[in-house]
């Protein structure tokens, strides 16, 4: 559990796998996720605090290998300069949690955007 903001968040615990990417900023296999091919109507949250981060109108089909969505919830999503100063980094506004990268300008779709995020980072909670 961590305090931010006088606010408890509770944590979910993980695999090695999702702590991998989650905390130690590591990218799955690509093609290897559960959601890289999965288009069902519902919430993609985060897998470490269950921040409610996309929903499944933005996700499309990129053919990279990870899922990719046009837009986040709100301001679920945070961005920041990667380390290695060519990429911008997502992560979870809420808790830190490295979800993937963010690329402009790629014309994939209207909004020009994709966030590639890999999927140890994401749970689905589909929709009732």
């Amino acid at each position: 559990m961590i305090v931010k903001d006088n606010i408890s968040l509770k944590y979910n615990k993980l695999t090695p796998e999702e702590e991998n990417v989650i905390v130690n900023k590591m990218t799955e296999p690509q093609f290897s996720g559960q959601y890289d091919d999965f288009f069902q109507e519902g919430t993609y949250v985060c897998r470490r605090c269950n921040t409610p981060l996309y929903r499944s109108t933005a996700k499309f089909h990129s053919g990279c290998g990870w899922p990719s969505f046009d837009q986040e919830i709100g301001r679920a999503v945070k961005r920041i300069a990667d380390g290695d100063g060519v990429r911008i980094e997502i992560r979870c506004a809420a808790c830190g949690a490295h979800l993937g990268h963010v690329f402009l300008g790629e014309g994939f779709t209207e909004k020009n955007t994709r966030h590639c995020v890999n999927s140890l980072s994401l749970k689905f909670i589909p929709k009732k």
